[in-house]
């Protein structure tokens, strides 16, 4: 069965490359772009039920924080690894991401679509490895 990605992103070149990549690594992809609230949001994010979100911090309609404190919360999110992929690079921002459980943080002025896409894989390979 193919692993489920959930990418929650407003800039359209990011989201769709990231989107067209994933898909062509195997992976079922489901987007949206941060113009709605953290509940549509959410409602979507139950109903795909991802084994993996990709979640960018700034945007229209969404704060991102506000995003990974509610899949947090929610019993139906809350185990699901997320994937903070981001412009915000101050420490701040990083503590806050890691006191809402974010495990991993990338800046994205310091990767390519391709680099963070291949980090990814390497995370959740080795997490599967690990639960073996």
């Amino acid at each position: 069965m193919r692993k489920k990605v959930f990418i929650i992103e407003d800039d359209a070149n990011i989201l769709y490359a990231l989107q067209a990549k994933l898909s062509l690594e195997g992976f079922e992809v489901e987007i949206n772009n941060g113009s709605e609230a953290v509940e549509n949001a959410l409602y979507e994010i139950k109903e795909f039920k991802p084994n993996y979100i990709i979640l960018d911090l700034i945007l229209p309609k969404i704060d991102g924080f506000k995003m990974a404190k509610a899949l947090r919360e929610d019993l139906e999110t809350s185990a699901i690894p997320v994937f903070i992929f981001t412009s915000l690079s101050d420490n701040d921002s990083r503590s806050m991401g890691a006191n809402l459980g974010v495990k991993y943080y990338f800046i994205k002025n310091e990767l390519s679509i391709d680099d963070f896409i291949y980090r990814f894989k390497k995370v959740i390979n080795n997490k599967e490895k690990i639960a073996i």
